[in-house]
């Protein structure tokens, strides 16, 4: 990867990381399907000046809006909401990476390399000796509901294969106006007008700022050059960098909430930056070869 990229995949993960604090200080005072529905009508907005990309077909575009705005979204917001600590839900989360290397190779024979393949073995270690670290302060219901979260990922993440050419940061927008409408409506089947409204307009200063960012920040840019880099490069070598997000978000988090890491913890997360160098350092994965 170019190195201007390489920084811009570090910034994106970055911006992830922000968004887990930023989301859990708008759950406070918003239901789920409402903060969730927020998140993407603010993010939508552009769709009033931006034409729908021509190439990407209604049900690809839905497809897509389904899998890695409203399932990835919605199953992250009703896990925080019910329990799911906000560090540990960005670990899971970005267990996403596994996936889309997984699904990438199955479906369109872009296998990693013998040296991506261990990296992705260590940082999967990682990731489980920070899981091992949590104890019983979430329910297993909530921990299957978020699990929805990072395979709805990784299917958004191919799915946007077949969008290469559509300008990105259009694509997204209309990507967010796909899954603000049925948001909305499930808010209005599950809440009802008048309690949308009630929470709407008692929001406090910092849920504003928090809506705001994660709704213009986290998914609007951030989104986009995600978008960018997917169509440019290879799943195996632009989702590494998606496990830069659990560092970000359990630092916030324990500045902002208190979250506290014991030792196993911090070995977990040594253990998965030591993952990401070994993807990094290795070589494109190789495709399999057709056959006639």
């Amino acid at each position: 990867m170019k190195p201007a990229d390489v920084g811009i995949a570090v910034m994106v993960a970055v911006i992830w990381g922000l968004a887990f604090v930023a989301s859990r200080i708008a759950l406070d005072e918003l239901p789920p399907e409402l903060m969730t529905a927020l998140r993407f009508g603010i993010a939508a907005v552009p769709c009033l000046l931006l034409p729908r990309p021509g190439q990407v077909s209604w049900p690809l575009l839905i497809g897509i809006s389904l899998t890695l705005f409203l399932g990835q979204f919605l199953a992250q917001s009703i896990a925080i909401a019910h329990g799911m600590p906000v560090g540990l839900t960005s670990v899971i989360v970005q267990s996403q990476a596994l996936f889309t290397i997984g699904f990438a190779a199955m479906l369109f024979g872009e296998l990693p390399s013998r040296l991506q393949t261990v990296g992705i073995a260590i940082a999967a270690i990682g990731l489980l000796m920070i899981c091992g670290t949590v104890g019983y302060d979430f329910s297993v219901a909530a921990f299957a509901i978020l699990m929805i979260s990072p395979i709805s990922f990784a299917i958004g993440n191919l799915l946007l294969r077949p969008a290469q050419g559509a300008r990105m940061f259009d694509l997204f927008a209309w990507l967010c106006l796909c899954a603000a409408i049925p948001l909305f409506g499930l808010s209005l089947l599950t809440l009802g007008a008048k309690p949308m409204w009630q929470a709407l307009s008692h929001l406090s200063p910092a849920g504003i700022v928090s809506m705001l960012f994660v709704g213009t920040v986290s998914t609007s840019i951030a989104y986009w050059l995600w978008g960018r880099l997917l169509r440019d490069y290879p799943a195996a070598q632009v989702v590494p960098f998606a496990l830069l997000v659990p560092f970000v978000g359990s630092a916030a988090s324990s500045i902002v909430f208190g979250e506290r890491f014991g030792p196993l913890r911090l070995a977990g997360m040594l253990t998965v930056i030591a993952g990401i160098a070994v993807m990094l350092l290795s070589k494109r994965p190789k495709a399999l070869p057709k056959v006639a």
